[in-house]
C-alpha cells in the first residue's frame, strides 16, 4: 500500500512541464539524449518549420518568460469545502470558488479538462491602479494566504500599476497571460472564450490570445456601446470590447443561434393550430394569438412584437422601408383607404420607386389607420433569424441598477456587467445544458445570468465562479459603501464575500418570479488552502520531534471533509460528485463516483479489523459494479503496524482492487 506524500503526483496539480516533455518524447524519440532533448536534432527532424531568425513577430515585455514558466509550475493546494456558506450544498451543480484564480484554475485541472463549452471573464481593466493578484514565483500558496491575512504576512504590498512607473502594459500582462494560458485546457474541444477589456489593452489581449489560440481561432470582437457621454472632448468612448477566441474553430458551429429559434417555432405552432381550428377568421386568429403571446411573454421574449396576421403568415410592422440617413428615394404613396400620399420619412424611402410598387403589389406594406402614418414593411415571422451582432447596446447602468435592487443599497460594486448582456451573449455561445467558467467573478453576473436563462427556457446550464477575496478598505472611497455592506452583513470585508450575498439574493428573486421554477439556484463554497497532506520540513535543532510529528501525513486542523475533496481534485473527480458513506466493521466508509473511489479515514484501524472492513469494500464495490479502475484510499496513521496495513492491501488485491493508497 503506497503513501500519497506531498512530493507525488497525486498531491499536486498536473506537472505541465513533464506532460509537455512525454508529448514530445512520443513523437520524437530521437530527439532525446540521456533524457534531455536535443535541440539540434529537434530542429532537423521539424525541418523547414522551424523559425530561426533573431527577430520575430510577437508581443514580448519584461517578465513573458516568467509568467510562462508560472503557468506551467504546478500548485500544491487544495480546495476545502464551506456547506455553511453554501445554498443547496447536497443537489446543487454550481460552485464559487474563493482564491487566487491562478492556482483554482490548475487545481480544476484534473477534474475540469475540457469541460467548458464556454469561459467568460472580465478581468480588472488596466487603469492605473494596484493588482490584487501579485504572483510570488517560489510559493504562491503562501503568498495568497499572506495577502488575505490568513497567515502573518511578509510586510510586502501589492505592486504599482501607475503609467509613471513605466511597467504599465507590463505589469497587467504578467497578471493575464499566465492564467489565460492554464484557462485554456478548461475550453471543450469546440467551446469559446470570451474576454472583456477596454481600449487600454485591446491590443495586447488579442495578441496574446493569438499567440495561445491561434490567429485560425479568432472569431471575432464584440463592441458593447453601453454609455453615452456628452461632455466635450475629442473622441467620447461610448463603448467597451469582448474579443472571442475558438479553443478550435473547426470544432464551433458554423451558424450561431440563439434561444429564439425555439420561440419562433412555439409561435408559428400555435399559429398553425388556430389557422387550423378557426379557418380564414383572420381578425379572431390574430386576437387569439395576441392572446397566447400575453401569457407566454416570458418564454417568447424577443419576438413578442409578431402579433399581427394575414393570409401568408404571422408579421410585425418595421421601419426598415425608410431609409437611416439623408438622401433616400422622395415620392408618394397612395393610402389605400383615403387615396393620400401618406407621410414622408424623414430621410426619404430605402428603396426605389419600381421596388416599392413590387412591395406594394406583393401586399407587403403595412399602412396605419390614414395617411398621417408613416407607412411600415410586413416582416413575418417565418424569415425572422437571430442573430449575434459585432455591436450591442445595452446601458450599462442596467447592470448597477439591477444590484441595487438586489441590494436595496446604491453603488456596494463600481461596474458590474448587466445580466441583459451576458444572457443575449450567452444564449449564441452556451448550450442549455453546457458549462461556463468565470474566474473573474466579481459581482456574479455570470452566475446570475444563468440562472435567468435557466429560469427562462429549462435549460440546465452550470456555472463556476471563481473569486478573489480581495480586501476592502473602509477609508477607500470607492470601496466605503461595499465595506460598510460587509459591515452589515456580519461577514468580512472582502468582495468574495458580496459574490455570495449577490448570488443567494438573484436566486431568491427568481423563486419569487417563478414560483414553479424547480432549476438548481444554489452554490457549493470551496475555499483555497494549502493541502492538507503535510510537506516534510524537518526542523534539524529537533529531528526526532519532527519525524514523531509526522508519523500523520495530514493536517490536524482537517475535516474527513476536507481530505475527501482534496482527494476528488487530485484524482480527477467532479466537485459535484455524488458521495455515499455507509458503516463497514464500524468504520465509515465513502463511495464516491459510483465505485470510482472508497475512502476509509478512520483513525485506527486494529489488525482484527482489516479483514472485516476489506470484505465488507469489496461486497459494495461488487453491488456498484463500475465500469473503469476503482481506487481505494486509508489513512496510513490509522493501521497499528505494517502487517495490519499489508493484509487489507492483499485482500482488496485479491479480488481486483488492485489500486490501495494511503494518506
Amino acid at each position: 500500500m503506497k503513501p500519497i506524500t506531498a512530493g507525488d503526483p497525486e498531491s499536486k496539480s498536473p506537472e505541465l512541464v513533464a506532460e509537455n516533455i512525454e508529448r514530445l518524447r512520443e513523437l520524437f524519440p530521437e530527439a532525446f539524449t540521456e533524457g534531455k532533448v536535443n535541440f539540434d536534432v529537434l530542429k532537423q527532424l521539424l525541418g523547414g518549420a522551424v523559425d530561426e531568425r533573431e527577430e520575430k513577430y510577437g508581443l514580448n515585455w519584461h517578465g513573458k518568460r516568467r509568467a510562462r514558466q508560472l503557468a506551467l509550475t504546478p500548485s500544491t493546494g487544495t480546495l476545502r469545502p464551506s456547506p455553511e456558506e453554501s445554498v443547496d450544498w447536497d443537489s446543487t451543480q454550481h460552485l464559487l470558488i474563493e482564491g487566487d484564480n491562478l492556482e483554482v484554475l490548475k487545481l480544476l485541472t484534473k477534474s475540469y479538462s475540457g469541460s467548458f463549452k464556454l469561459i467568460y471573464i472580465d478581468p480588472p481593466y488596466n487603469t492605473g491602479g494596484d493588482f490584487v493578484y501579485p504572483d510570488d514565483f517560489d510559493d504562491n500558496i503562501k503568498n495568497y494566504l499572506m495577502r488575505t491575512g490568513q497567515i502573518e504576512s511578509d510586510g510586502r504590498k501589492n505592486s504599482s500599476n501607475t503609467e509613471a512607473s513605466g511597467r504599465f502594459h507590463t505589469d497587467w500582462l504578467n497578471m493575464v497571460y499566465p492564467r489565460l494560458k492554464d484557462a485554456i485546457r478548461l475550453i471543450r474541444h469546440d467551446g469559446v472564450i470570451l474576454v472583456s477589456i477596454d481600449d487600454k489593452e485591446l491590443s495586447h489581449l488579442k495578441q496574446v490570445m493569438t499567440e495561445l489560440l491561434g490567429e485560425e481561432n479568432f472569431i471575432g470582437t464584440i463592441v458593447w456601446k453601453g454609455a453615452t457621454d456628452n461632455n466635450p472632448t475629442q473622441i467620447a468612448i461610448e463603448h467597451e470590447y469582448l474579443v472571442c477566441f475558438a479553443r478550435s474553430k473547426e470544432a464551433v458551429s458554423p451558424v450561431w443561434k440563439n434561444a429564439t429559434d425555439a420561440a419562433k417555432q412555439t409561435l408559428l405552432a400555435e399559429y398553425r393550430r388556430l389557422s387550423e381550428t378557426l379557418g380564414p377568421d383572420l381578425p379572431e386568429i390574430q386576437a387569439r394569438l395576441r392572446m397566447f403571446i400575453r401569457a407566454n411573454r416570458e418564454s417568447l421574449n424577443g419576438i413578442t412584437h409578431y402579433d399581427r396576421v394575414d393570409e401568408r403568415g404571422v408579421f410585425t410592422g418595421s421601419r426598415k422601408v425608410h431609409n437611416p440617413k439623408p438622401g433616400g428615394y422622395k415620392y408618394d404613396v397612395l393610402h389605400p383607404r383615403t387615396q393620400k400620399a401618406c407621410v414622408l420619412p424623414v430621410n426619404g424611402y430605402r428603396y426605389p420607386r419600381e421596388t416599392m410598387d413590387d412591395l406594394l403589389k406583393a401586399d407587403r406594406i403595412l399602412f396605419g389607420d390614414d395617411e398621417t402614418q408613416i407607412i411600415q414593411i410586413k416582416e413575418y415571422l417565418e424569415d425572422y433569424e437571430g442573430k449575434l451582432s459585432s455591436v450591442i447596446s445595452i446601458d450599462s447602468r442596467a447592470g448597477s441598477n439591477e444590484l441595487n435592487e438586489l441590494f436595496g443599497e446604491q453603488k456596494v460594486f463600481q461596474t458590474p456587467k448587466p445580466t441583459a448582456l451576458l444572457t443575449e451573449i450567452f444564449e449564441f455561445m452556451l448550450g442549455k445544458d453546457e458549462a461556463v467558467l468565470d474566474f473573474f467573478a466579481g459581482s456574479g453576473s455570470t452566475a446570475h445570468a444563468v440562472m435567468l436563462l435557466n429560469e427562462r427556457d429549462g435549460g440546465t446550464r452550470r456555472s463556476v465562479l471563481v473569486q478573489f477575496p480581495e480586501p476592502l478598505d473602509p477609508e477607500n472611497k470607492d470601496q466605503k459603501v461595499a465595506a460598510a455592506y460587509c459591515d452589515k452583513l456580519r461577514k468580512p470585508r472582502n468582495i468574495a464575500e458580496l459574490t455570495k450575498e449577490r448570488l443567494r439574493r438573484a436566486a431568491k428573486a427568481v423563486r419569487e418570479k417563478s414560483p414553479l421554477f424547480a432549476g438548481d439556484l444554489g452554490f457549493r463554497v470551496f475555499k483555497l488552502a494549502s493541502s492538507n497532506i503535510k510537506a516534510w520540513e524537518p526542523d534539524r535543532d529537533n529531528l526526532t520531534q519532527t519525524v514523531e510529528g509526522s508519523s500523520d501525513h495530514l493536517l490536524p486542523d482537517r475535516t474527513e471533509q476536507d481530505i475527501l475533496f482534496e482527494l476528488l481534485l487530485k484524482l480527477g473527480l467532479d466537485l459535484c460528485v455524488p458521495i455515499e458513506q455507509k458503516a463497514i466493521a464500524g468504520k465509515t466508509v465513502h463511495n464516491i463516483g459510483a465505485g470510482t473511489l472508497f475512502v476509509c479515514l478512520a483513525p485506527k484501524t486494529g489488525r482484527d479489523e482489516v479483514e472485516a472492513l476489506a470484505l465488507g469494500i469489496v461486497e459494495w464495490h461488487k453491488a456498484l459494479a463500475p465500469a473503469g479502475e476503482t481506487t481505494v484510499v486509508f489513512r496510513d496513521s490509522a493501521f497499528a503496524d505494517d502487517v495490519a496495513k499489508t493484509n487489507l492491501a492483499a485482500i482488496l488485491q485479491q479480488h481486483g482492487l488492485e489500486n490501495v493508497r494511503s494518506l
